[in-house]
């Protein structure tokens, strides 16, 4: 469907890429080495050699008119409810090599430690968002760093990008250090050419990348023997356990949990004829619809829940031939959806994310978010025949998020690079390679097999109930498949009120900052 100008910046994110109907694995890509000896994914023919050499200029003058300013460190003293912390912040950089030592990006990381604290038993936390093409600022500025910015209901474009104390910063138990992918943030390459743009532009060359800047901070600053965990947001539910597994396996370090935030975990549930797509939806869906007359929690939804999982998906498999079952089924899903019962009759009660985004409150001209469908804002083209509406959950988002952004980095962190702060870079998800192989793209294979390596590891997932991009009971479906020898009392599914970004809310923040506490004991 068409989209606007302003929507195309948050749709070519993660709502383009779920909408991709066949995805798969990349092949191995070059990755970094460490200099003694280049790992195997290095070596290429004489060929292909020949062929980059044509495209690539990886030179050291190219990488020194584009690098990122040397590391800054700053100290700072916080003061919040009940305590004050006393913490060191480095903003800087990681230059990435290939196997042949040239340079080829730089990548942003903001690391925060708690001062007098033992880095020998302090946990360490490294933070990603997904997209492809986010920057880590959401999970910084909007949940786990020592200042945030608020993005609950008020926020609007013109929103002044005022940091405040973050009172439910993770920081008081661990550790933090926000990684910029490159393309995202100021990450940006060290060289030109289309090889190493396909290179990190790639489901596994990205896995490669995050996992060596990981090995490559921890061994600068000391780290290896600290409990270690990452977080992952949104295509982070894709990267997070990838990188874990990479870690594990390619870079020699453990892993001791993974946070989730919103995950995608599987796309194939979420696309193509997959019939569990409306199953996945349909319990946020019918959460929105609620909403609009009070608070709802996930226990209001067991109706839904339960529907969703037997009667539903019955009658989904009958198919449209059987006219008493889809009559039944598009009856049923107007009621819990609050969608006309002559549009869910024409569409079978088999409406996408898109069609309940307009049709919801079609009636007054509004649409519904996708990133939180409980955030209504008007319709731009309200009689139009097709859709051109942006995100009202998110649109409004960018502007202050992306000053709060520089803004913490050049004036709280003194690091100055130049170029623009890239907190949601379309580009990146347009030349995006997620691989077109048999298998659709899904990361519970790399799940199942970190959890089997180490008996130990700890997961904890998270997912908001108005959630429509990366709905919480898909993300259920997914982890009701791997088997509780794997699960039981390691792999823990919490939702909150909210959307994908649920941390917007003060109590669901607060809610996740208690749990992945519990979780670091």
């Amino acid at each position: 469907m068409p989209l606007s100008p302003r929507s195309a910046v948050t749709a070519c994110m993660l709502i383009a890429a779920l909408a991709l109907p066949q995805l798969g694995t990349p092949g191995a890509i070059a990755q970094e080495a460490r200099p003694t000896a280049p790992h195997a994914d290095h070596v290429k023919s004489g060929a292909e050699h020949d062929k980059a050499a044509n495209k690539v200029d990886a030179s050291p003058a190219r990488a020194e008119l584009n690098s990122l300013p040397a590391d800054v460190t700053t100290h700072h003293s916080l003061a919040l409810p009940g305590r004050t912390l006393a913490f060191t912040a480095t903003a800087g950089s990681i230059r990435l090599y290939n196997g042949k030592g040239e340079p080829q990006a730089d990548i942003a990381v903001t690391a925060y430690k708690l001062d007098g604290a033992d880095p020998r038993t302090r946990p360490v936390t490294f933070l990603f968002n997904g997209g492809p093409g986010a920057s880590s600022a959401w999970l910084q500025l909007g949940a786990a760093g020592p200042w945030r910015l608020p993005i609950g209901d008020s926020v609007v474009a013109s929103s002044p990008p005022v940091l405040q104390a973050n009172a439910e910063t993770w920081l008081d138990f661990t550790d933090l250090v926000f990684i910029d992918p490159v393309g995202t943030g100021y990450s940006r390459f060290a060289a030109s050419g289309d090889e190493v743009r396909k290179h990190f532009y790639s489901v596994d060359g990205d896995v490669s990348a995050m996992a060596v800047v990981i090995r490559r901070w921890l061994e600068k600053n000391d780290r290896l023997t600290s409990p270690k965990y990452l977080a992952g947001e949104s295509y982070g539910g894709i990267r997070g356990p990838k990188v874990a597994d990479n870690l594990q396996t390619k870079q020699g370090i453990g892993v001791n949990g993974l946070i989730l935030v919103s995950p995608v975990l599987d796309f194939h549930d979420l696309s193509g004829s997959s019939l569990l797509q409306y199953a996945a939806r349909l319990p946020s869906m019918a959460a929105v619809a609620r909403q609009q007359k009070g608070k709802v929690t996930r226990a209001d939804l067991a109706d839904v829940e339960s529907y969703a999982r037997s009667e539903f998906l019955t009658d989904l498999v009958k198919g449209e031939n059987d006219k008493e079952a889809t009559t039944r089924l598009s009856d049923r899903v107007a009621a819990l959806t609050g969608i006309d019962k002559t549009v869910s009759r024409r569409l079978a009660g088999r409406f996408d994310t898109r069609e309940f985004q307009r049709e919801f409150d079609r009636e007054h001209g509004r649409v519904t978010g996708r990133f939180d469908g409980a955030k209504l804002g008007l319709d731009p083209f309200p009689d139009s025949s097709s859709s051109h509406f942006g995100d009202p959950s998110a649109d409004s988002l960018i502007a202050p998020l992306t000053s709060a952004a520089v803004q913490l980095t050049r004036s709280k962190l003194n690091w100055k690079p130049d170029g623009s702060y890239e907190l949601l870079n379309g580009s990146v998800a347009e030349q995006w390679d997620f691989g077109r192989g048999r298998h659709p793209l899904e990361s519970t294979t790399q799940l199942r097999e970190i959890l089997s390596v180490d008996p130990t590891l700890q997961v904890l997932v998270s997912g908001g109930l108005f959630d429509l991009a990366a709905p919480y009971y898909g993300t259920q479906i997914v982890l009701d498949q791997l088997p509780p020898t794997l699960t039981d009392k390691r792999v823990k599914f919490v939702v909150y009120p909210g959307g994908h970004m649920f941390y917007a809310d003060d109590a669901s923040r607060q809610a996740l900052r208690d749990e992945v506490k519990a979780m670091m004991k």
